[in-house]
């Protein structure tokens, strides 16, 4: 198996032969377990503000895969190194980027980066205290602030420590992408897959998006319009209950416009702008790094044999993301048979004895699913759903190899 050479940059206005760095390269798997690609600790900088070139462990990995970077920095002061950083920054880039040197970005803000201050400090004038002295410093502007909700507000939904706690959540999988009273379930249905296969990449596409306004997972860029970052409309209903979450509208919306390129998607309340067509569905998985295995999306209802055919890949282990009408979900109000909502399957469509649907299973047998839709991951159809139903509201499906 191959090694690769690999080396970043650092933005810094320090003497380079006074930094040094800890460099790790890994990634985190749908069990939650580390694989290091690289691993060093306290090397120097290179003059030109680079890291030392620096060969990985063997891997077999395809050059798709995505890896995430991860530094800190120390400062020398005084014969020792102090940490100049209060947590080490990190960047995703695939295994290709990495091997071919452009694992850092020509936007400076958005390497890792250290700067001191070489302008000397001034008493403040007219206040006769010379022991009090100021000191500018200059900060961009949050990249995502909702036009009802400024910054300082209580319910900013953009705030920090709100953004950092729903992150935390879905890395301990007690919540999972909702896109509320929004028309974004296929970008749901997206990052749902995203953070059961590589919660490491879930986790850095959020936090970059928050920090800088864009990334990129594999191939796929999401870089959402100034509308989008600043959006109006209520982002609660009655009660202060949420109808969508800050860190969902920076994922799922910041997704969805950034691939609309007729209407902005700016307002919490906008159905039209945020609806995914299943081409550009694919297109979002397969630039992630997913494989389309299969696809049976029809403009006419599935037979039983597309329901065979969606069993047998989703007990081999793949994901199938399936077009249905909402009308026959539990939490759906009316019986709505338009195609209208994107789903995951997490089990088969099983019969009330347990067995999965098969050619011989009757039409007005009742049915059961486990799937993710509006947050959830649980069986979610109506009770009176019989697998005639069942068929007439599901519109075939598409089905993936997971991301590594």
């Amino acid at each position: 198996m191959p090694k690769y050479n690999v080396y970043t940059k650092i933005e810094s206005n320090v003497p380079a032969s006074d930094l040094f760095y800890d460099l790790n390269v890994y990634k985190t798997d749908a069990n939650n377990k580390k694989h290091v690609l690289l691993s060093v600790t306290q090397q120097l900088i290179d003059p030109g503000y680079y890291t030392q070139p620096h060969d990985t462990n063997e891997t077999g990995d395809d050059l798709s895969v995505i890896y995430i970077i991860e530094i800190n920095l120390y400062r020398k002061h005084g014969g020792k190194l102090i940490s100049v950083l209060s947590s080490p920054a990190k960047k995703m880039y695939t295994l290709g980027e990495i091997a071919s040197g452009k694992a850092y970005s020509k936007n400076k803000r958005e390497n890792v980066c250290y700067f001191e201050t070489k302008a000397q400090t001034k008493p403040v004038n007219g206040n006769g205290d010379d022991n009090i002295h100021n000191i500018q410093i200059t900060c961009l502007e949050r990249v995502f602030i909702a036009k009802e909700y400024p910054v300082g507000s209580p319910d900013d939904p953009f705030d920090r420590e709100k953004i950092e706690s729903q992150i935390a959540s879905r890395m301990n999988y007690t919540s999972y992408p909702n896109q509320g009273g929004t028309s974004l379930c296929g970008p749901a249905s997206f990052f749902y897959c995203l953070q059961m296969d590589r919660p490491d990449v879930y986790k850095q596409a959020a936090i970059e998006l928050w920090l800088h306004g864009k990334t990129k997972i594999g191939t796929l860029e999401i870089s959402p319009g100034d509308g989008c970052r600043h959006p109006k409309g209520s982002f609660y209903y009655g009660y202060g209950r949420e109808a969508v979450s800050g860190l969902d509208w920076i994922t799922l919306a910041s997704l969805r416009d950034s691939e609309n390129s007729i209407m902005s998607y700016d307002e919490v309340d906008d159905q039209v702008a945020g609806i995914t067509m299943w081409r550009k569905l694919t297109e979002w998985f397969e630039k992630a790094g997913y494989e389309k295995i299969f696809d049976n999306i029809s403009l006419s209802h599935a037979n039983v044999n597309d329901i065979i055919i969606l069993n047998n890949y989703i007990s081999s282990g793949l994901k199938v993301v399936s077009l249905i009408s909402a009308g026959m979900l539990s939490d759906f109000p009316g019986d709505s048979s338009s195609k209208n909502h994107w789903i995951v399957w997490d089990s088969q469509v099983r019969c009330n004895d347990g067995k999965s649907v098969s050619a011989s299973t009757s039409v007005l047998d009742k049915v059961d699913l486990t799937l993710f839709s509006w947050g959830k991951v649980k069986s979610q159809l109506k009770n009176n759903v019989n697998l005639d139903v069942f068929m007439k509201h599901t519109f075939g499906g598409l089905v993936f190899r997971p991301i590594k």
